[in-house]
């Protein structure tokens, strides 16, 4: 079943008053936006990574749950992919009037609702929280953030970001949650060969 939204009635108007704003932007700052919309989600591998390292010092539940942000942020992403294509709701940059946008438009067919990136950094967020709390809030400002500049960048409206929030925020959290079943596992392993990896 595909629903083929129409995204320009619920916020098209606010988002073309942000790409009105990020245009006028001093020409640094526009460079920064865009590069931090593309390559934002390197900083949540380093946080993952973090996370990890932290976790050698802890129980084994939460060795299970570092272990498993990465697996959650992919299973996000593929149940945000398939969202997307029962949705299909076009790019804002594909049929509102905006100005030449920050990060080049998307070609018909690469659906905009929910936002990918979004998806992806909310889970990875909710995943980290249930790891380590500090890990885990800068996580989620790091996720707002780059929410925040996927709109600004023109390629997708306000909403696309909020459901990929909601999405990514109850797949992180609810994969993060099961995944500290695997702490018996952890535990096990932990004395033998992959001591290095699991433990301090």
């Amino acid at each position: 079943m595909r629903l083929a939204l129409d995204g320009r009635g619920v916020d098209g108007g606010l988002y073309l008053r942000l790409d009105h704003w990020a245009q006028h932007l001093p020409p640094v700052l526009r460079g920064a936006v865009a590069a931090f919309s593309a390559y934002g989600l390197g900083l949540l591998a380093v946080l993952m990574l973090a996370a990890w390292w932290r976790a050698r010092r802890a129980d084994g539940t939460t060795m299970a749950r570092a272990l498993a942000v990465p697996l959650c942020v992919v299973l996000a992403f593929a149940a945000d992919t398939l969202l997307k294509g029962v949705l299909q709701e076009p790019r804002p940059c594909q049929v509102l009037p905006a100005a030449p946008t920050l990060e080049a438009c998307p070609l018909p067919g690469d659906w905009s609702l929910p936002s990918n990136h979004t998806v992806i950094a909310f889970a990875g967020a909710a995943a980290l929280w249930l790891v380590d709390r500090r890990l885990g809030a800068t996580a989620l400002v790091l996720a707002a953030a780059l929410g925040v500049s996927r709109v600004l960048v023109g390629v997708h409206y306000p909403h696309d970001v909020a459901l990929g929030a909601l999405v990514g925020l109850a797949a992180g959290y609810g994969l993060g949650r099961a995944a500290g079943r695997g702490g018996v596992l952890v535990d096990r392993a932990r004395p033998g060969p992959l001591r290095r990896w699991l433990t301090a």
